[in-house]
């Protein structure tokens, strides 16, 4: 007879916990994966949870994050935004030459530019839903483009020069707290209220669900994919703006690959690449996780360079779970 508290009972508990652990992992993956990511980095730096380093994530996260958000939307709505980068760099440069050669005010700038973006995504929207061409080569085309007017607008060189009262948006502070990051969680709080409670917000789900069931329904598809588009340039220009605020220059050659990072973002936060499941609030979570797995790698040492190659395989390595819970979750035939 087995005593209690005996080796028998050590194991029975640790294949409970085991087991819990991987429930935990294929139903709630990010929570894990973000909380194992934290008492890491707490191990490598004792620092790392004190409150200075907390809001130099949030501000580090903040602007790609913003990014990441209008690409959330349209992801949810089945799309794909390659254009990001490029309408972010375009929509800094574009600020940075309103307020320092133009002499436009700082507030009025910013809504010129943020509208500019609103255009393009405009633009790309109507194409890819009214022509139902993929979204991605739409926007592929785009990126290009855009990027390419954004050189021309200075002929490639830098504008120096960003006003005070601009700069504050992207490197003031709140007491301790970075504004750009009090802007980032307004936005997201802004979205998830949009998604959640307003009736475009759930046709931009029905539409990305299923797009023909949804305009049987009554649903205008084209209209809300369009308008998919119109928040990811809108938010991707303020991105933009918010860049050129922090570096006190507007850089042509500025946000080049955060269209990756955002989709991995969006992914990793839940949201399917097939539309119609997610949320900004996975998003947000997912985009502080990916700056503490690159506080954690340089910490450790290791090469920017193959944290590039980390992010590729996180992105991979997230769809190919999120497939595997989704055939998880389907009813047995």
């Amino acid at each position: 007879m087995t005593a209690p508290g005996t080796d028998s009972d050590f194991t029975t508990a640790a294949a409970s916990v085991s087991s819990r652990l991987a429930r935990a992992l294929l139903t709630r993956p990010l929570i894990v994966i973000f909380v194992l990511s934290v008492i890491l980095a707490s191990l490598i730096s004792p620092a790392f949870l004190s409150t200075r380093n907390v809001f130099n994530l949030l501000q580090q996260s903040s602007i790609d994050g913003i990014i990441a958000i209008g690409m959330t939307f349209v992801i949810l709505g089945a799309g794909i935004d390659l254009s990001v980068g490029a309408v972010a760099a375009f929509g800094g440069m574009a600020v940075a030459i309103l307020v320092t050669q133009m002499g436009v005010p700082a507030p009025l700038a910013i809504f010129i530019s943020v509208g500019l973006g609103a255009l393009i995504g405009l633009g790309q929207g109507l194409i890819t839903a009214l022509t139902k061409v993929p979204s991605f080569i739409i926007t592929l085309g785009s990126m290009v483009s855009i990027r390419g007017v954004t050189y021309l607008l200075t002929d490639g060189k830098p504008v120096f020069g960003v006003p005070d009262g601009l700069r504050y948006l992207g490197a003031g502070f709140v007491g301790p707290v970075p504004v750009v990051g009090i802007i980032f969680i307004v936005v997201t709080i802004a979205a998830a209220l949009f998604l959640g409670r307003t009736r475009v917000g759930r046709y931009i789900f029905a539409a990305g669900g299923n797009p023909e069931a949804a305009r049987l329904s009554g649903v205008p598809v084209a209209s809300v994919i369009a308008f998919t588009f119109v928040v990811s340039g809108a938010l991707a220009a303020f991105g933009g703006v918010l860049l050129t605020a922090w570096l006190n220059v507007g850089q042509p050659t500025a946000s080049q690959g955060v269209e990756l990072y955002a989709i991995a973002a969006v992914v990793l936060g839940g949201t399917s690449l097939f539309g119609g499941k997610g949320g900004v609030l996975g998003t947000f979570v997912a985009v502080i996780l990916l700056t503490i797995l690159s506080n954690i790698l340089n910490l450790a040492g290791v090469s920017p360079y193959f944290q590039q190659i980390l992010t590729g395989v996180v992105l991979v390595g997230t769809v190919l779970l999120n497939w595997a819970i989704a055939r998880r979750s389907m009813p047995m035939a």
